[in-house]
């Protein structure tokens, strides 16, 4: 096996979670002859008829990050079943699934992109509305420069290819469900990003993350997340969330929410400045006592959102209320 540390630390949750995990190869990707597994895992109760939560990561290589916090997570999921009867009655009422390291070969690489020069975050079957940022909102100039989408017309990258299938299979087909692809990106705060990433309408279940949110504030009330629709940053080509929510409205009566967790690098740059002269650096902690506040901080979030999915009838609004909350939403997100 390649060295890629990452990966190694999920084989090894994968063996303490032996007897809990449901463990599959989405597919294999061939990196200079050699050759990684993206893996599957699922915890929890299978019934389609429970909602479930998908925990995903490493989308782009450069940032591991968002792998580790989800590898932290796990750990502490599973080392928690030993004794924790409360969890197994959650368990009993919710699916978990994850997906914590998407792009291994970029990853091993030290890139943005998967090992054929494509960003994953770019490269779905769907066209901004609109004009997007040069380069950064996808362009297919060449892999050679960043955010790279794709040749046109071409099949989504495999591993794009296994995310969606894994989200059709596992999630979409539920009454209930939330994605969250954990991510580092510029900022001097943690940001929760929902679509649309490809135009400015607002999406069918805004009332939803606006109730999600308002429950995190209650339940969290110091937290420094700051929830937002991801065009309100920039528009972009691709964006495979986009892809899969708009999947997901072809099942009226089924609410899938798709977050993206972007966790503010500059945070960690402004305190160690010399960290901008490396590539790892500009995206990931380096002192490992920032390193582990931040893995600690999110698994907060993370714990709290699959509660929030487990329980959902609680929270969901519906009829004049709901109506209400979607006005609010648009209100706040959507106009100066």
């Amino acid at each position: 096996m390649p060295a890629l540390p990452e990966l190694r630390e999920l084989e090894r949750i994968i063996a303490l979670g032996k007897g809990h995990l449901e463990v599959n190869v989405a597919c294999e990707v061939d990196v200079r002859h050699k050759r990684f597994p993206v893996y599957q895992l699922a915890l929890g109760n299978p019934d389609p008829g429970v909602p479930a939560i998908g925990f995903f990561g490493g989308i782009h290589g450069l940032e591991r990050i968002g792998t580790q916090v989800l590898l932290s997570f796990m750990q502490g999921l599973l080392s928690r079943l030993a004794w924790d009867k409360s969890l197994h009655q959650l368990l009993q009422q919710v699916r978990l699934v994850f997906m914590p390291l998407i792009n291994p070969g970029g990853m091993w690489q030290a890139t943005r992109s998967n090992p054929h020069g494509v960003d994953l975050m770019r490269n779905a079957p769907v066209e901004a509305a609109g004009k997007v940022p040069f380069l950064l909102g996808g362009h297919r100039y060449s892999p050679s420069l960043p955010w790279y989408r794709g040749v046109a017309g071409a099949e989504m990258e495999i591993e794009n290819q296994a995310l969606c299938r894994v989200v059709q299979e596992q999630l979409l087909g539920r009454q209930f469900s939330i994605a969250v692809d954990c991510h580092s990106g510029f900022g001097l705060r943690d940001r929760v990003w929902f679509p649309h990433a490809h135009c400015v309408h607002p999406i069918e279940h805004l009332a939803d993350i606006l109730s999600l949110e308002e429950l995190f504030e209650q339940t969290h009330p110091n937290h420094r997340y700051l929830f937002e629709p991801q065009s309100l940053n920039y528009r972009t080509h691709g964006d495979v969330w986009d892809y899969l929510y708009l999947k997901s409205q072809q099942q009226p009566g089924n609410t899938f929410l798709p977050l993206t967790l972007e966790m503010g690098s500059w945070l960690w740059v402004k305190k160690n400045p010399r960290q901008l002269f490396s590539r790892h650096g500009m995206f990931n902690p380096t002192a490992q006592h920032r390193l582990q506040r931040v893995l600690r901080s999110h698994t907060v979030w993370l714990d709290f959102l699959m509660r929030a999915a487990c329980g959902h009838e609680n929270w969901i609004s519906h009829g004049p209320t709901r109506l209400r909350l979607q006005e609010q939403a648009v209100a706040r997100w959507y106009r100066p």
